[in-house]
């Protein structure tokens, strides 16, 4: 999917859009319940209790027990939303995700919120920079990380009619607009934020917004960056995977997660296994992020739009190196 788009003016905190959207649609649907530990504030669904007290349940700070709860609520037939900091929904309820969801299919959507290092000067039991390894690996799991307020409307939406657990990951650093408001989530389906033909930039959640901006950069430069929206980890676009490493000289991986096993690892695996070409992964090189505001943390790990530019020229300038010095290997060849 190809969709012309860019930042557009404001800030939004993707929680906001999220509790908006789950109030909608319990308006309509009175199987959607909320499900939460003892996180109403952080999970913005103060509003949802309100309107809906008897479909809001907090189970206090037991994160296992709310996803065994979420599991008997949808083999009654609800569509139960269990909402927590990510770093305690997953690491803590591995077990009850493994069993209770992915291997019994349970329709329950998680809703890790806060995820990365949004709760930066919490340290390093707060960071969730695991969460998408863990939850990738798990059967008949999907797992979502929205790009913008956008593509959380669309891809709760998709989550409620989704017959299948769901794993939809959600930050509290505030992101601007890059989709269009017409725009669909699909799952298995990238989207082409900026079209290219040097180096393809694939990204997702709080730092498409600065691989955009890097790409503008780059433009000055003369180099040609595509910007692709991975918001489905799983299952993932291969197509467009294996389209930017046929059309582009080569591409970076961009995520506020551990560089194994999220989505640099994912790409990597289509990579070696269908089309191998120079890669970059931009995360947290396998190590706990120290103690910092989240914007100093994605600094002191290169995750600006001045670190991914700085990893675009350096692919461009190995390819060059290694086919003539021309930068352009993929057009020559063509």
């Amino acid at each position: 999917m190809s969709v012309e788009a860019g930042t557009k003016a404001g800030m939004f905190d993707c929680r906001d859009a999220f509790a908006a959207t789950l109030e909608q649609m319990a308006e309509k649907d009175d199987r959607i319940v909320a499900i939460v530990s003892d996180s109403l504030g952080s999970t913005k669904l103060k509003g949802f209790k309100s309107k809906y007290p008897r479909r809001f349940v907090n189970v206090g700070i037991a994160e296992q027990n709310m996803v065994g709860v979420g599991a008997g609520l949808a083999n009654g037939g609800l569509v139960p939303f269990v909402c927590a900091a990510s770093c305690f929904l997953t690491a803590r309820a591995m077990e009850q995700v493994k069993v209770d969801l992915g291997y019994a299919k349970n329709n329950v959507k998680l809703c890790g919120m806060s995820s990365g290092m949004a709760y930066g000067q919490l340290g390093p039991t707060h960071h969730s920079i695991e969460d998408l390894a863990w939850t990738r690996v798990i059967p008949n799991l999907t797992v979502i990380v929205p790009a913008d307020p956008v593509e959380t409307r669309s891809a709760l939406k998709w989550a409620a009619q989704h017959d299948g657990p769901v794993f939809l990951r959600l930050s509290r650093t505030p992101v601007p607009v890059v989709h269009q408001e017409d725009y669909v989530f699909a799952p298995g389906s990238a989207v082409t934020l900026r079209d290219g033909s040097d180096v393809t930039v694939i990204a997702c959640g709080v730092l498409v917004r600065r691989a955009l901006e890097a790409a503008a950069r780059l433009a000055a430069r003369g180099i040609s960056t595509r910007v692709v929206n991975m918001s489905s980890i799983k299952p993932m676009d291969r197509e467009a995977v294996l389209r930017a490493a046929r059309e582009t000289c080569g591409i970076v991986t961009v995520e506020e997660h551990s560089i194994y096993g999220g989505l640099g690892g994912a790409v990597a695996e289509i990579l070696a296994l269908e089309h191998p070409a120079l890669m970059k992964m931009l995360g947290v090189p396998g190590v706990f992020a120290p103690t910092g505001s989240a914007e100093f943390l994605l600094e002191y790990f290169g995750l600006t739009s001045e670190g991914i530019e700085a990893a675009v020229k350096e692919l461009v300038d190995a390819r060059a190196q290694t086919n003539g010095n021309s930068p352009h290997p993929h057009k020559a060849a063509g």
